[in-house]
């Protein structure tokens, strides 16, 4: 099954704020954390939902891109 694209604009929309959606991409994929509970309300310490954290969580994350893999991914950050 190929994965629906959405634009940065897109993304944005899905920022927890007045949706349920809780999306951020990485590295190209979007990813679905809204089952997260260190991501309620779109924010997870100084990061915001809606937006591509890729740079971000390379040079800040305590913790390496495996943290993803319990996340449903819902798309591809259209480029």
């Amino acid at each position: 099954m190929e994965l629906k694209e959405y634009t940065r604009s897109q993304l944005a929309l899905r920022n927890g704020s007045d949706r349920h959606e809780i999306w951020i991409a990485y590295k190209g994929m979007i990813y679905d954390v809204g089952s997260s509970r260190l991501w309620r309300n779109g924010k997870h310490y100084e990061h915001w939902a809606g937006q591509d954290l890729s740079e971000e969580l390379d040079n800040d994350a305590p913790h390496n891109a495996n943290v993803f893999d319990k996340f449903k991914i819902v798309g591809k950050l259209k480029s």
